[in-house]
């Protein structure tokens, strides 16, 4: 199914480039991303009824700067700059950018012009995210200012002849007030769009187009049980039924009682679901070490060894399906983009991988937007909403060495966490919790006895698309029973120790 209405995203290698994606999607309309470099031709082959320049870390005027051809100008199109997108547009139309004396960084107030259809509805000033050196030092000719702050003359822009429109600060970021609105001007008020486009219609397209990618072949599924590959191996059943196998490899790092969970969840459907016990093998591979991204690989590697080697059970197995999602994408430092760490799934991949694909249909969504895929898919809530759990799983929550003996400590820790979360009640607004087992050992007293055991961390936070996080407050009453059962029932812990520390500066996972 083709769809009516796009807005195309053009990418200058903007780190927030499937944020914006992802606004335009909460609008209803769907959007795609392609990079700056894409052929004039193709672009005019979609028929978007509005593009979007990204952000990007590059200076318009340096040397080897990202540039598209500068004929999209005169497609008649309605065209949205966003920092270094407003920057690319000025400088192609004869304006001029140059080092600004003041760098912004952060959330700065933004007198803006609210008669502009891009701020329609907006009062006179706006609170919004600046994170720029260079500057519009002079409008390209036709154009006029509709934004400014006390560092930057020209921070907003708008051409309403040709429905060219820039702006300097980010609307796709959460710390830019009512950013989502400004989007929805441009898409609705300036492109003209109607907004026909929902989750029901990524599910359509996707299975449609994995049925024309797959055809008769077959397809081995990476099944954690998590929502990611749950959803990734419903979309692939429904493309190409029994010629997709789901393999869950239980690692020996997983969270207490879950191998049995999601083996009575999958052996009673109707996936070829193959349960393989790997504990010995993985646990072999990673003693004695302590690095985390060397634990991420090595786990990488492990699981596409399993995975081939039953492929080969199966017989002719060409596609490996994979739940990836975005912000294992963005942080396993994919592009030019800044490796924060590897995914299994992504940057922990092998070199050589005995699959002729690797699929991963979910790679462009959030987390949010996978849930509503899942419910969209006609998956329980109690699988849509299961606590995130990362491929690795508690090889990235043990700090240092793995052990049995520090896996069966952790699991039994991280249960009661999980558990007392749940009884609360704050398992609906907390998006994430779990427990850390530090490689910290500290004195403490137990019966008049010393004791020199682990401390243990807890971890919680809430968001909205995992790209950024806030620390949860959990009331000090339930963070002090959940302690107090932890440090009485589990041995080797002595010390309970909580997490508010916000993403960034940190992950959301420890390693």
């Amino acid at each position: 199914m083709k769809n009516e209405e796009l807005i195309l995203i053009i990418d200058f290698y903007g780190q927030y480039n499937q944020l914006i994606a992802r606004r335009v999607r909460e609008c209803n309309v769907y959007s795609e991303i392609v990079p700056f470099n894409t052929d004039i031709e193709k672009i005019k082959s979609k028929n978007p009824k509005g593009i979007i320049f990204t952000g990007g870390p590059a200076s318009v005027y340096a040397e080897n700067a990202p540039m598209c051809d500068k004929e999209i100008f005169n497609l008649g199109i309605p065209i949205l700059g966003i920092c270094y997108g407003m920057q690319f547009m000025t400088y192609s139309l004869g304006g001029k950018v140059a080092r600004a004396d003041k760098r912004e960084y952060g959330t700065t107030e933004v007198s803006i012009n609210n008669n502009s259809k891009l701020f329609k509805g907006f009062g006179n000033v706006n609170n919004c995210l600046m994170s720029h050196t260079d500057f519009v030092e002079a409008l390209p000719e036709g154009f006029e200012n509709i934004g400014s702050t006390d560092n930057c003359p020209n921070a907003a822009m708008q051409n309403t002849e040709k429905n060219f429109y820039g702006i300097q600060f980010h609307p796709e970021v959460n710390h830019t007030v009512d950013g989502t609105e400004i989007i929805r001007n441009f898409v609705y008020e300036v492109c003209g769009c109607t907004g026909t486009w929902k989750m029901s219609s990524f599910v359509q397209d996707t299975i449609k187009s994995l049925k024309e990618k797959i055809g008769d072949k077959k397809a081995l599924c990476a099944l954690s049980g998590g929502v990611d590959s749950s959803v990734a191996a419903t979309l692939l059943s429904k493309a190409i039924g029994k010629n997709l196998t789901c393999i869950f490899v239980d690692h020996g790092l997983l969270r207490k009682n879950e191998a049995e969970e999601v083996s009575e969840v999958f052996e009673n459907s109707e996936v070829n679901f193959i349960k393989i016990d790997a504990r010995k093998r993985f646990l072999d591979k990673l003693a004695g070490i302590t690095e985390p991204e060397q634990k991420r690989k090595i786990i990488g590697e492990e699981f596409i060894r399993v995975f081939e080697e039953e492929a080969k059970k199966i017989g002719t197995v060409d596609f490996l399906v994979q739940g990836t999602i975005y912000p294992d994408v963005i942080e396993s430092g994919v592009g030019l983009g800044a490796k924060i760490k590897s995914h299994h799934n992504v940057g922990g991949l092998p070199n050589c991988v005995d699959f002729k694909e690797i699929v991963e249909p979910l790679r462009d969504l959030f987390k949010d937007e996978v849930r509503k895929a899942g419910l969209e898919l006609g998956l329980p809530e109690h699988l849509v909403y299961r606590q995130p759990f990362p491929g690795p799983g508690l090889a990235i929550r043990i700090i240092g060495d793995i052990t049995e003996d520090k896996v069966k400590i952790l699991q039994d820790a991280d249960y009661i966490f999980r558990k007392e979360i749940q009884e609360s009640g704050l398992d609906k607004s907390i998006n994430q919790y779990f427990a850390v087992l530090t490689n910290l050992r500290s004195v403490g007293v137990m019966g008049d006895e010393r004791t020199y055991d682990y401390t243990l961390a807890l971890r919680a936070v809430e968001t909205s698309d995992f790209m950024t996080a806030s620390f949860s407050k959990i009331p000090y009453g339930i963070l002090e029973n959940i302690s107090s059962r932890i440090v009485n029932e589990v041995k080797h812990i002595n010390r309970v120790v909580y997490d508010i520390t916000s993403k960034p500066p940190a992950t959301i996972e420890w390693e």
